[in-house]
């Protein structure tokens, strides 16, 4: 990828969107395990068919390969070495979807790597500014 030549504005445009398509990617990823989880727990007949009739199932399924043609636009413009871990969030959004519709209850020790899931992603966004 040649950037030498493009505007540095526009560059440093294209990185932002890139972090925001990403960010996107880990609330659509979310969204995609928790309608996933929904459609496993109401899995009437195991295997193809009852896989291939499960609305949540499917949903997910489809968020999922959403999820996964933002990621690949991001890249196209992004440093991978800053999106890649800002995917972790993923986690952060599905503990709480996961406390909010599935009442899961998060112990100390999944509030702990939250914690530290976001500050080292904060730790890469502020790298990111300098």
């Amino acid at each position: 990828m040649n950037r030498t030549a493009a505007n540095p504005q526009e560059t440093e445009a294209a990185r932002r969107r890139s972090v925001l398509m990403v960010f996107g990617c880990t609330v659509l990823g979310a969204a995609a395990q928790i309608f996933m989880k929904l459609g496993a727990n109401h899995l009437a007949h195991p295997g193809l068919i009852g896989m291939v009739t499960n609305l949540p199932l499917l949903s997910g399924l489809v968020l999922y390969g959403l999820s996964t043609v933002l990621l690949v636009l991001a890249l196209k413009d992004g440093e991978l070495s800053l999106l890649y871990p800002v995917i972790a969030l993923t986690y952060v959004w599905v503990t709480v979807l996961s406390l909010l519709l599935l009442h899961d209850k998060p112990d100390p020790y999944k509030l702990a790597g939250i914690a530290i899931i976001v500050i080292g992603v904060s730790v890469l966004g502020w790298r990111g500014k300098k």
